[in-house]
């Protein structure tokens, strides 16, 4: 079937020409791990069963579903390559692959790469061989047991308990291959300035350029002309400051500052120039958008900002942590919109980038989260860091992501409060994080244990709407909850002293809705039916709404999540309750931001009038 909303799988660096490698592979476990020393890489009578790429093993939607403890597998198939310029390269494109990724081509390696949720290119023009078709192998190498691996909700265990899922092994995100001039656009990095109206842009080249090499960049919105450039590019790496001429119609330049309400997007055309030649052409895009914390409060575009967010898994029943099509991941964020939420807490996953896409185009916030590892070892520490760093690179130009959330709940830093290593750690990831994105809020290490943030993240399940307004509805009794109540044993701060930091309720509520006592569950409260699971909700998210101290929430979950069925839609994305209803009651008036709501009547009325006008 055709896909309605086709995207690039790299949509901020997208060519015009790429090919798909989706599709049937030939594939093999390796359970006595002997590939190597076998040479599989270059031979093609072991597969002895395919696979749907780029859907892990373990799940129905890859064809091999097979749950059990594979920790080597391969695959392989042929690709033909299309025509290219004399002198150009051949990538292969490998959005992620989880844990341990090996890539032949001819049976020559040309690829390495460990992190498995993070992207990697393998240049094989090299291994190329005549005219027809070639032999791509892909070695997966993903240890079910590590707990010192970056893994997120991946269970250790054979089968899920608790609140962890089937694993994701193996190729999960889209292959892909390109075929660029030598001297190309590799990377790009936007970074916005709503105070001066600019855009800074830096890009870097896969090679070294020819004399003479020049970056064409041009700017527009809504089809206006808002900046053009032509820069000399002596290097492999290029800066440029975009100053960008428009004429706001309103004093809060909502026509042109992207916000969940109106996600205003510039695109944007780069050609690389030798001479008057292009030698290469991609298409980016970028918003023009702050986020910051000040005084206690969280700030979207210098304003004060309430946030209205709901936890997602992004799990899917028939592909794990693969989506079942580009479509769903669409989908998926209008689900979130429908709901009244303004934002969504990424959890224990690195989306794929389509999905963040989607956020940016149809107006949706992001908090992305690390997945973590489960112990605390230099090993562990060197991988969390490694596999953060590549997601600050792929993530950074997109304007929705407004806090970056690098530990969660203490997982893999287990004795933070009685190891001064582990707290070092949990600092130095904030303070690193700090040091290579300065535009966005981080949290060292959301629900508790609050050791270094811009913002404070507290989970506390508490099943009613009362409980919720002791704790959070001052100031005097946010500061005894802060320091006194233990919502999940253990304390929200970790020593006496704290700043300004802005509060949010990051996870609460987590209700089951369970008519048949017999059903598997998990969750922080059972109902019986949608009528008592809408009041509960009705009473949790009016106490957090009514609570003083709160710059925002994050409800848990989305969707139900194998053995978890606290969403507010089931696995298969069907709504449990009425989606305007839950809508109704996301989106009252903030007692800690009363002027919220009248700021979203005044935008509305603002754009009638624009309709009107049209």
């Amino acid at each position: 079937m055709t896909d309605p909303h086709p995207v690039h799988p790299r949509p901020q660096l997208a060519r015009d020409a790429w090919t798909d490698l989706s599709g049937v592979w030939a594939f093999a476990f390796d359970d006595g791990d002997v590939g190597l020393g076998e040479r599989w890489f270059a031979r093609a009578d072991v597969y002895d069963r395919t696979i749907t790429v780029p859907f892990p093993p373990e799940s129905r939607a890859s064809g091999v579903h097979d749950t059990g403890y594979h920790p080597v597998v391969w695959y392989q198939r042929p690709f033909d390559v299309p025509e290219r310029e004399p002198g150009g390269e051949v990538l292969l494109q490998f959005g992620a692959v989880d844990y341990r990724a090996q890539v032949w081509v001819n049976g020559q390696l040309v690829a390495e790469h460990e992190g498995g949720h993070t992207p990697f290119t393998a240049v094989v023009t090299q291994a190329l061989t005549g005219s027809g078709p070639q032999l791509l192998t892909v070695r997966a190498e993903d240890e079910p047991r590590d707990l010192a691996q970056p893994r997120g909700k991946q269970d250790w265990q054979r089968e899920p308990h608790a609140i962890w899922y089937h694993r994701t092994s193996g190729i999960w995100q889209p292959v892909w291959l390109e075929c660029v001039p030598r001297v190309h656009v590799q990377d790009l990095r936007w970074t916005s300035d709503i105070h001066r109206l600019e855009l800074r842009l830096d890009a870097r080249l896969g090679h070294r350029p020819l004399p003479d090499t020049r970056l064409k960049v041009r700017l527009t919105l809504r089809g206006q002309l808002l900046s053009e450039q032509v820069v000399a590019v002596p290097d492999r790496h290029v800066s440029i400051t975009l100053n960008l001429y428009y004429v706001s119609t309103n004093p809060e330049r909502d026509d042109i500052l992207w916000s969940p309400r109106r996600p205003n997007l510039i695109q944007a055309e780069l050609t690389l120039l030798v001479g008057e030649t292009a030698v290469d052409e991609v298409r980016s895009y970028a918003g023009l958008r702050s986020a910051g914390t000040r005084g206690g409060r969280f700030l979207l575009n210098g304003l004060s900002y309430y946030l209205r967010l709901v936890l997602a898994q992004n799990y899917w029943p028939a592909s794990h942590l693969a989506a079942p099509s580009a479509d769903a991941l669409r989908r998926e964020v209008q689900h979130v919109k429908d709901l009244g939420f303004n934002g969504v807490r990424i959890h224990q996953k690195i989306e794929d980038p389509r999905f963040l896409y989607w956020c940016d185009h149809l107006g949706l916030l992001v908090w992305e989260e690390l997945p973590s590892a489960y112990a605390f070892t230099p090993e562990a520490c060197e991988r969390l860091t490694r596999e953060w760093l590549e997601v600050l690179r792929r993530d950074y130009s997109h304007p929705c992501i407004v806090t970056w959330v690098p530990l969660n709940e203490s997982w893999g830093v287990p004795n933070l409060e009685g190891d001064p290593a582990q707290r070092a750690f949990a600092r130095g990831l904030y303070q690193l994080t700090r040091a290579l994105d300065p535009t966005r809020p981080v949290i060292a290490n959301d629900g508790w244990q609050f050791v270094a943030g811009d913002l404070i993240g507290v989970h506390d399940y508490a099943p009613q709407g009362e409980t919720l307004r002791e704790r959070y509805g001052t100031p005097e009794a946010l500061e005894r909850t802060l320091r006194s109540v233990q919502p999940y044993f253990r304390n929200i701060l970790t020593d006496a002293t704290r700043g300004e930091e802005a509060v949010v309720l990051s996870e609460f509520g987590g209700l089951s809705l369970a008519p048949d006592t017999g059903e598997r569950w998990f969750g922080y409260g059972t109902v019986t039916s949608p009528e008592d699971l809408l009041s509960r909700y009705e009473d949790l998210v009016q106490a957090v709404l009514r609570a003083e101290t709160l710059v925002g929430f994050c409800y848990t979950q989305l969707t139900d999540t194998e053995q978890e069925t606290n969403g507010l839609l089931t696995a298969d994305r069907v709504p449990k309750l009425d989606p305007a209803r839950v809508r109704a009651i996301n989106t009252r008036a903030s007692r800690a931001m009363p002027g919220d709501i009248l700021a979203e009547i005044h935008h509305v009325a603002q754009d009638q009038h624009a309709a009107g006008h049209e």
